[in-house]
Order: C-alpha cells, then structure tokens, then sequence
C-alpha cells in the first residue's frame, strides 16, 4: 500500500524495521511486526537541543514520564538524540533532534508532483483519545503545540464526537486527537500524506481502487483545512489520507487552550 498506492519510497535500513520516505530524509516510516496492527510511536523532531530541552522540562512540569533513547536507539533511527515520553492516550511519543538526511535523491514516479514536508515533516497523525482535556493539555503545554480548530458533532441524539486540531509548523495539523462515544480496539485513526497536486491525488485514488481497497472517504474538501483528500484503508486498522492544499497556518493563528 505505501509504495503501490501511496507512492512513497523505500527507506534506508532500520534494525528489525522495514522503512519508507517521502522526502530527503532517510526514512518517514517505520513498520515492524508487532502484537497489534496499530501505531507503535509518534516521533516528533525539534529544532535543536535547546528547543528539545524546553519541551523536556515542561513535560516533566505536567507529570509526564520521559526517558532517554539509548545510543543503539538513536543509531536506528538515525537521529542525534532520542528522548521516550508517554503520552495520555497510550502511545509512545519520541522526541528527536537531528534527523539524518540521505544523499539519494527521491524518485517517486507515482507522485511526480513530489510531497509536501519542507519545515512540516511527514504529515499528519490522528489519534483517538479517552480523554480530551487531558491530551489537549500534553499537546499544547507539554508538546508546545498551538490549537488550530476544533471538532464537535453529534453522532446520535445526545451523543457527541469531540476533538481538536494542533499545529507545531504551518501545516494546519501536524497532530488532531478524536473523543469518540465509544474507544476502538487501536489508537490511530489515519495517517496524511500531502502532495503538490491534485492530479496525483486522483491518480491514487484510482491506485486504491483498482487494488480493491475499502475507501471510507471519497474525494473531497475538508472546510478547516481545505485539504482535497481521500482515505483509503489500510490493511492493519488505521486509514491513510492522500490529499493536496492544505493551508497553511501562522504564529497568530490560535485558538489558545
């Protein structure tokens, strides 16, 4: 799916890990075998060493337990520093600074439009929550991120899906945590992908649907980020969004905590 559909790239090596890319970093993802089909970790990179120092002490501030990657960790993922840090809705979140880049350029013939992670990063994450105020508070005072919209609707009579979107750069979202009525067996709800034009985004849906993939979301535009997308399921329980546009969001964007 990720290479065939998706059109990202194989990855350099990773202990135990097979990995893909989609920019000049040597890997984006990385997927290992495990006891659930879910999301392992969230890693989130930071400038530098002082920017990983703040964020550090202010979750240490809020109660979070942190710990700090070992040498062989940081060697497979290929980062400068790695610090653990457990997050409120029960996945790991890695703090890293340094992220390695590769001298391979990327060819991806699938999106020749290439993807759009300059100062943004891969994409975006989903996750579900039991909790929202909880999260939201790891989210904006532990991780630093600012709130950029919210999500409020009703299911059922008197029954709600809440949730909120955050931004650590300018891409609308780089995280979004959902309260459902109900929690589901697994944590992630879909992971982004974005691309510099739509005529790639079309190209992939036909991909996912020549290859009989469940499609929960056809193409369309979101109204908070504008984002045209589709979702496409994966084999494992979480969704990929493949979308184009995004907006783009500023310092005075914020909706506080």
């Amino acid at each position: 799916v990720l290479t065939d559909v998706v059109g990202l790239m194989p990855g350099e090596p990773a202990a135990g890990c097979a990995t893909w890319r989609n920019d000049a970093k040597v890997h984006r993802v990385l997927v290992r075998e495990g006891a659930s089909n879910d999301v392992a970790a969230a890693g989130y990179e930071l400038p530098g060493p002082a920017e990983l120092a703040a964020t550090l002490d202010r979750l240490r501030a809020l109660g979070s337990t942190v710990r700090e990657g070992t040498a062989d960790e940081c060697a497979d993922r290929r980062v400068d520093a790695l610090w653990h840090v457990a997050s409120p809705w029960g996945v790991e979140v890695e703090l890293v600074t340094g992220l390695a880049t590769t001298g391979v350029p990327l060819e991806a013939p699938l999106m020749p439009s290439g993807f759009v992670t300059d100062g943004m990063g891969l994409g975006h994450c989903v996750f579900f929550v039991a909790e929202l105020a909880e999260a939201h508070r790891f989210v904006t005072e532990g991780l630093g991120m600012r709130r950029s919209d919210t999500l409020a609707f009703e299911v059922a009579p008197g029954v709600s899906v809440n949730g909120g979107f955050y931004h650590g750069n300018q891409r609308h979202h780089t995280t979004a945590l959902v309260c459902p009525p109900e929690l589901p067996p697994f944590h992630l709800h879909h992971i982004m992908f974005e691309v510099n034009d739509q005529d790639d985004v079309g190209r992939a849906f036909d991909r996912a649907y020549a290859a009989g993939l469940p499609i929960p979301n056809g193409i369309g535009k979101h109204p908070n980020d504008l984002m045209v997308s589709f979702y496409l399921q994966t084999p494992a329980s979480f969704q990929i969004e493949v979308g184009t546009g995004g907006r783009l969001v500023g310092d005075d964007w914020d909706l506080g905590v």
